[in-house]
């Protein structure tokens, strides 16, 4: 078998070999024939006008500029017949026929949208991740698309900055599970069937620790703590086989990522290996400019010596390279590095044995928007909800009697999909109203009542409705539409509030220094709390909230993040039980404002605090807790789960052993469910300071009511490793606590005693 399997891979190393070669010699048979001209313009990525635009600058004369070999690739335009009509100029009115790359912001789907990429990762079910990427995939390229600017796999321990929404949360070890899925689901093994996209992961590097969570700001931070716990995503993307990269807004250690050339060259390329494309973000390049480091031509050969291929809109590369090379401050090296990286991954795609590859106006009609994968989009929005509250057993609702439906968000279109669902139709999306009708019927009255606008706040709701109108002011005053909503609640059995942010009060240029309800609509929920009738919060956010009056006084609390074209079916899924929600939320949500960054992973301190109290000379508040109000991987269910006493194969194992580590999980309630088994180690004596805990597995289990199963987890010295004051990924000896439980406050442990 030993002897089969070396013989395999030698056949497999073989033929990578034979394909590289293959693809070495076209690409220098063409880029001999290019002129300096014609291999600066595969460097550029440009933007035309009449697509969908994501930043504040529009591309000019595209056409003429392809016609003369200057346009690499375009994004932000869909639709087989308009791209089709793009590549013909680039294929027939071109010198060389170099076909063009097509791109998009695929961040949560392409027209069927999945939830919002937090939400997704509530679901703690790569299958589903994986899957949600897969169907992206196939519509997008469907759409004629074969490039998706995606997955974003920035940790983020400050939910006031408002791209948090696109990430996977605060914690190193689940983003970058997720991270390997989505690249899996995007790309899948190869590009051969022109039903899979290039994925690029974005955004390198350390865009989530902006100071302040205040967008496009500085980031500064010590190397051990990148390499521990920011940048093991973008790793675990490329170990995946990710095809590109995109370059963040931020600097790192004082200079922009995007003309860094220890991130983009040193780290990136030669500590990581990583062989593929390297693209700018938008106008990236240009910005370096008010980052202080020069003028265009300045930071364009910055940034292109420093490792970067294309740069998006900016046209720096374009306006500037050839002067740079005159003047010595490029090379002819840099700019070939650069065109050979754009034109490989054309190769890679396909794209030169057939440009039109991904341009099947058959494709178009039958693959998008089908009902199979508006099914999987119900289906996996169920998945990511987090019950965060439930008194009495409220939920799950009985299909009977009378629900008072509440709130600005309860029948708004407009605000289901989510921030960057670039492809989404609104009008596609599934209301709460529309999802309770669909899956209750007749059997359940529902007095619905708007209840309060959005915000009553005019400068926030023209802040928040930039790309349409998500934060719609009413007519009606607020009185009156509180009224409306009291007359409901009186005449209901529950009340069931659906309130939170405008999808686009979260996103990118999203920051919020208040992340609390707006004022309307918490003047709306104490007044139904009032009426004594149970209220359910339905929650709908792109980050964690600061809702510690809700926590206290409402009856139950469901967050549904922003769910997709399916929101509404898939809420009235888990409200009437016809889904027991299992999401676990995968960023802390903070007691107030005051506490951020608050995450579960903190260092110790010299003076921890022991207990809940406050005490004089700890580490702590005078008016708050130190933890947060809901705990990394926090999320209820309608059943009850108990855990048995972790047991350990071995107490004293040594070198590089494997050992096993179990808990029995039992389903105590009366609902069938599923419940995350979270994996966490401590390290209580080492060479550096540790995290009082870390996520190092975890496993989602279904049980029965009454139903026991024993979950095993397998740990390594591998588990162990850490980065040391070198820098280098090491684990020492000593004693380590071995963690399972349901989050990461609630745990059982066993103790451990490891040997080199």
């Amino acid at each position: 078998m030993k002897k089969l399997l070396i013989g395999l891979l030698l056949v497999v190393a073989t033929e990578t070999h034979a394909q590289d070669a293959k693809m070495n010699a076209f690409i220098s048979n063409l880029m001999g024939k290019m002129t300096l001209e014609e291999k600066i313009g595969q460097l550029n990525l440009v933007v035309p006008g009449g697509g969908t635009v994501t930043g504040s600058v529009v591309s000019q004369g595209v056409d003429d500029n392809i016609r003369k070999g200057n346009v690499g690739g375009l994004f932000g335009i869909t639709g087989p017949e308009k791209i089709r009509k793009i590549q013909d100029i680039a294929v027939k009115s071109s010198r060389l026929h170099i076909p063009l790359i097509f791109g998009l912001d695929i961040i949560h789907g392409h027209k069927t949208i999945f939830p919002i990429p937090l939400g997704l990762s509530a679901s703690w079910d790569m299958g589903l991740i994986e899957r949600s990427a897969r169907i992206a995939a196939q519509e997008g390229t469907a759409d004629g698309l074969s490039w998706a600017y995606s997955p974003m796999v920035d940790i983020s321990r400050d939910p006031r900055w408002g791209r948090i929404a696109e990430g996977s949360g605060e914690d190193p070890y689940l983003g970058s599970r997720i991270a390997e899925a989505m690249v899996r689901g995007y790309q899948g093994k190869d590009y051969s069937q022109g039903t899979t996209l290039m994925a690029c992961v974005k955004h390198f590097a350390l865009y989530g620790a902006a100071e302040g969570g205040r967008d496009y700001n500085s980031v500064d931070m010590s190397r051990i703590k990148m390499f521990q716990y920011y940048l093991p995503p973008y790793k675990a993307a490329i170990d995946a086989g990710v095809g590109s990269i995109m370059t963040s807004f931020n600097d790192v250690d004082a200079v922009p990522a995007t003309g860094n050339q220890w991130l983009l060259t040193d780290l990136l390329r030669k500590q990581w290996g990583f062989k593929g494309l390297v693209v700018s973000d938008y106008t990236a390049v240009n910005e370096m400019m008010a980052h202080g480091l020069g003028d265009l031509q300045t930071v364009s050969a910055l940034a292109l010596k420093a490792g970067l291929d294309m740069d998006m809109v900016g046209e720096g590369f374009l306006t500037t390279l050839r002067k740079s090379l005159q003047e010595g401050k490029v090379t002819l090296q840099d700019i070939n590095n650069a065109c050979r990286r754009v034109l490989e991954t054309k190769y890679k795609l396909g794209l030169f044995d057939d440009p039109y590859r991904y341009i099947r106006e058959d494709r178009a009609a039958k693959d998008i928007l089908t009902p199979a994968n508006r099914a999987a989009a119900r289906e996996i929005a169920a998945r990511s909800f987090v019950l965060l509250k439930n008194d009495r057993q409220t939920l799950p609702l009985s299909e009977k009697g009378t629900i008072a439906l509440v709130g600005p968000l309860a029948d708004s279109k407009n605000n289901m999909l989510g921030t960057w669902a670039v492809s989404g139709d609104l009008q596609q999306a599934v209301t709460v109203r529309e999802g309770i009708r669909n899956v209750a019927g007749d059997k359940v009255k529902v007095l619905y009542a708007k209840g309060a606008n959005l915000t009553d706040d005019t400068t926030l709701a023209k802040n928040v409705n930039v790309f349409g109108p998500r934060a719609e002011i009413d007519s009606r005053t607020p009185d009156a539409m509180l009224q409306e909503a009291l007359d409901a609640a009186n005449k209901a059995d529950v009340v069931v509030a659906v309130l939170g942010e405008a999808s686009e009060m979260s996103g990118e240029s999203a920051s919020r220094s208040n992340l609390d309800i707006p004022e309307s609509q918490q003047v709306l929920l104490k007044a139904l709390v009032k009426t004594g009738k149970p209220v359910v919060l339905v929650l709908m956010n792109g980050r964690p909230m600061t809702i510690s009056w809700e926590n206290t006084h409402v009856t139950s609390i469901l967050d549904t993040w922003f769910a997709g074209t399916e929101a509404g079916n898939a809420i009235a899924d888990v409200l009437f039980g016809r889904y027991n929600p299992s999401g676990k939320i995968t960023a802390s949500f903070p007691r107030n404002v005051g506490q951020i960054p608050v995450f579960y992973n903190h260092k110790h301190t010299g003076r921890p605090l022991e207990g809940a109290a406050f005490q004089k000379f700890k580490s702590d508040y005078l008016d708050v807790p130190n933890t947060p109000l809901y705990p990394f991987g926090y999320g209820l269910s309608y059943t009850t789960f108990s855990y048995s006493d972790v047991k350990v194969s071995k107490q004293n194992p040594a070198g590089n052993e494997t050992i096993t580590a179990s808990v029995t999980v039992t389903n105590t309630g009366k609902y069938a469910g599923e419940e995350v088994v979270q994996l966490y180690l401590t390290d209580p004596v080492a060479s550096v300071t540790r995290s009082v805990q870390d996520l190092i597995g975890f496993r989602k289990i279904s049980l029965q009511p009454g139903e026991s199963k024993e979950v095993s987890f397998n740990i390594s010295p591998d588990n162990l490793k850490f980065y040391n004051s070198n820098l280098q990924y090491v684990w020492e000896p000593g004693e380590f606590i071995i963690r399972i439980g349901t989050s990461s406050a609630d745990t059982k442990s066993a103790t451990v005693n490891w040997k080199k």
